[in-house]
């Protein structure tokens, strides 16, 4: 199971909670039933509004996470990531540090999720 640490200034103090690997929930899901207000619009990758910042915590290595065309369009548009640091990422088969919360699918990886 992982631990996914929600931190914002809008929150008084971090929150940790527990998700179960492998539900097919997003952070955004997550957040949500914890009462965690991450902004978001249209919760479909498109407006970028629900944009974070992941960082991976504890000993094993990130792993590998597909990001969607739908979510690397939104992160370039943005200006959050460039087009050569995805195409770094992708050959070294990692995550960008900044995802949608609406995309992002957990794993069996503990996080920090700053927004």
């Amino acid at each position: 199971m992982p631990n996914i640490t929600f931190s914002s200034p809008k929150m008084k103090k971090d929150l940790t909670v527990y998700a179960a690997a492998g539900d097919r929930k997003t952070i955004l899901g997550v957040a949500q039933d914890h009462q965690v207000a991450i902004d978001c619009e249209c919760q479909k990758g498109e407006c970028g509004s629900c944009t974070v910042e992941v960082i991976h915590i504890g000993n094993k290595p990130p792993m590998g996470v597909h990001v969607t065309e739908k979510e690397k369009l939104t992160l370039l548009t943005s200006g959050k990531l460039k087009l050569k640091d995805f195409e770094e990422l992708e050959l070294l088969d990692l995550a960008p540090r900044y995802r949608l919360a609406c995309q992002y699918m957990l794993l069996d990886e503990d996080i920090v999720v700053k927004f």
